[in-house]
């Protein structure tokens, strides 16, 4: 009887350990299932920041070369800028000299016009003026 009451003793205790340890287990397999779910959330923001680096670093290679064309377009509006002042330089040169020998051609004509008329119509001629001779000149 006591080897029987043992055992039964024992029963009850296997039992009591097989229930804790069935509860122990649900507990591991819900942290399990916990950390599995953290694992797979992890993976998941991993991916997106993943993507969204490779994006971003699209979108730099696109700026990158966006820029570099507008430098290159820039150089050339640069380029063509100075070309145009230099051609407007020559341009205002030409200009200048047309316009003083247009001076000194319309003084030669009235200077011309003058002279016929002191000899074909001595009433609009007009006398030159006499010019003094400075100190300087006197003495030459």
């Amino acid at each position: 009887e006591k080897v029987i009451k043992m055992c039964d003793d024992m029963v009850a205790v296997l039992k009591e350990e097989q229930q804790d340890d069935d509860t122990k287990k649900e507990y591991c397999m819900a942290q399990f299932d916990q950390a599995d779910d953290t694992k797979k959330s992890l993976e998941r923001k991993a991916a997106d920041h993943e993507n969204a680096i490779a994006t971003a670093k699209e979108a730099i290679a696109t700026l990158a070369d966006q820029i570099a064309a507008l430098e290159k377009g820039i150089m050339d509006l640069d380029k063509s800028v100075a070309e145009a002042t230099e051609q407007r330089k020559e341009e205002n040169e030409e200009f200048k000299d047309l316009v003083a020998s247009d001076t000194a051609a319309k003084e030669v004509l009235l200077f011309a016009k003058n002279r016929l008329n002191k000899f074909y119509n001595p009433k609009l001629h007009k006398a030159a003026p006499k010019r003094e001779l400075t100190e300087e000149g006197r003495i030459e």
